[in-house]
């Protein structure tokens, strides 16, 4: 297949590369060149996809097989490239998100949930930031002709993840003495690791599917305990996890999601935050390799990366607890459960 990939240079985007290259694909990335090298063996379009001479350019380059969108966040821009490449590739395969979905993290969520409210020429400013994603799969469904194929995927993590949540884990890991572990070891959690949906992704491509797929982890098989067992074991600096009650943790001003990577409350409105139904995916081909590979493997990449030049964000939001702040939590655990 002839593959055009916007992005392609950082994470989910190049493991898309990576793995459509493995299989022979012919693959053209375009990208505006200041994320990182792009990868050998693909052939290079540097641009912006908010220029429309760029957008011109590279319609001009093709035609391609397929489409590939891992890097469309606005609605109005992601609109610009499907225009600009309708009638110039067969497929346009675009990456959204969870946060389509009305329902969540409140409730379980499947194809069939009901999309957020976004037109598809919204302006950012127009709708809230998670509605974003809805509003660029509208505009790649209203304005590409041709073949159009969406996965919608929950966190997803692996080698060169951003924005950091497992590597946080991994690095504190490695750090060893008493980890604070917010809330239950038990509760399930939902990753799935980058390489697999770019394998499924290239899969649905090379056969000709087209609709909607919900792309994550199986339900009820992972446990946030078991995470973090495995972070430990991998860094092997002899870590061990203190696990306190969410409620404690939330009366000591900690703050789910981000100042501990995926902690989600289990209180109604985070009630589906681990609930998503990949069922439709899974039996249109999709695999999920182990847990354990995907930690193994992303601290062979964090090691051989070393030290992040600045700490790992969601948005504005610094990923990870400050160390004195998580060490006076646990000193104030300590003395609540002793007495």
């Amino acid at each position: 297949m002839n593959i055009l990939i916007i992005g392609g240079s950082v994470f989910l985007g190049r493991a898309f590369v990576h793995e459509a290259v493995e299989r022979g694909h012919s693959v053209t990335v375009f990208n505006r060149g200041k994320s990182g090298p792009d990868m050998a063996g693909t052939k290079s379009i540097h641009g912006d996809r908010e220029n429309a001479a760029d957008l011109e350019a590279l319609a001009a380059a093709g035609p391609w097989d397929a489409v590939i969108d891992t890097s469309g966040f606005h609605p109005r821009t992601v609109g610009r490239s499907a225009r600009a490449l309708s009638g110039r590739a067969g497929t346009y395969l675009f990456v959204s998100s969870f946060h389509v979905y009305d329902p969540w993290p409140a409730g379980p969520v499947d194809e069939s949930s009901e999309r957020l409210p976004c037109p598809p020429d919204a302006a950012v400013e127009d709708v809230p930031g998670n509605a974003l994603k809805a509003g660029c799969e509208r505009a790649v469904e209203e304005y590409f002709d041709g073949e159009v194929c969406i996965l919608n995927p929950g966190l997803i993590v692996g080698p060169r993840e951003t924005p950091g949540r497992l590597l946080w884990w991994l690095e504190r890991m490695a750090r060893g003495g008493e980890v604070l572990a917010p809330g239950r070891a038990e509760q399930t959690i939902q990753l799935i690791d980058a390489r697999d949906i770019a394998e499924f992704g290239l899969d649905l491509l090379q056969t000709g599917a087209a609709g909607r797929y919900l792309v994550t982890g199986p339900k009820d098989t992972t446990t946030l305990g078991e995470l973090l067992e495995e972070c430990a074991r991998v860094t092997g600096a002899g870590a061990t996890t203190v696990w306190a009650p969410e409620d404690f943790l939330v009366e000591q001003g900690l703050g789910p999601w981000v100042e501990l990577p995926f902690w989600a409350l289990e209180q109604p409105a985070m009630a589906g935050a681990w609930a998503a139904s990949p069922a439709k995916a899974v039996a249109a081909g999709l695999r999920c390799r182990p847990l354990s590979q995907t930690v193994a493997d992303t601290w062979e990449w964090l090691r051989e990366r070393g030290p992040a030049d600045a700490p790992y964000r969601q948005g504005d939001a610094v990923i990870g607890v400050d160390p004195d702040k998580e060490r006076e939590v646990l000193r104030a655990w300590r003395a609540k459960a002793s007495g």
